[in-house]
């Protein structure tokens, strides 16, 4: 449905006038228009996606409703085990590690999974600590209560 616009123009100025205001704000809408597509495709590339959905808060909203993370680590932590720590062990040892491994896996969910990320990353990183200086007091062997101290 086309919106026709009433105008009134009465010489051929005006005309020229509402001309070059029309293009004005056809231009105008047009380079607002391609800033809003910017922004809007933005929201998609892999780095705003993954900012968005791959933070630890994201992931807590997701994990309280289906407990992704406690359902992969259930699974991912016994094939992890068994396939690196207890490589050359036999069935049952295997079986108990798997099961182990399992529960321990479904008690982690993305609370704990980002504070041991956090922990292991402040390893690496090295939290600096300020060293506090402490006031060192210069004995002279001059005794407090003396007079020429």
């Amino acid at each position: 449905m086309r919106k026709s616009r009433k105008y009134d123009i009465k010489n051929l100025e005006e005309l020229h006038a509402m001309v070059c205001q029309l293009k004005a704000e056809h231009t105008l809408q047009g380079e607002m228009l391609v800033k809003d597509v910017k922004i809007y495709l933005h929201q998609f590339t892999p780095g705003a996606v993954i900012k968005k959905y791959a933070a630890p808060s994201a992931l807590l909203k997701v994990d309280e409703k289906y407990n992704i993370s406690s359902t992969i680590m259930s699974w991912v932590l016994p094939l992890l085990m068994n396939s690196t720590l207890f490589r050359g062990s036999g069935i049952l040892t295997k079986a108990v590690v798997g099961l182990a491994s399992g529960k321990v896996g479904k008690a982690l969910d993305a609370e704990h999974l980002s504070a041991i990320f956090n922990s292991v990353k402040s390893w690496f990183t090295g939290a600096k600590k300020k060293k506090v200086k402490t006031e060192t007091v210069i004995d002279y062997g001059i005794p407090p209560d003396s007079e020429s101290y």
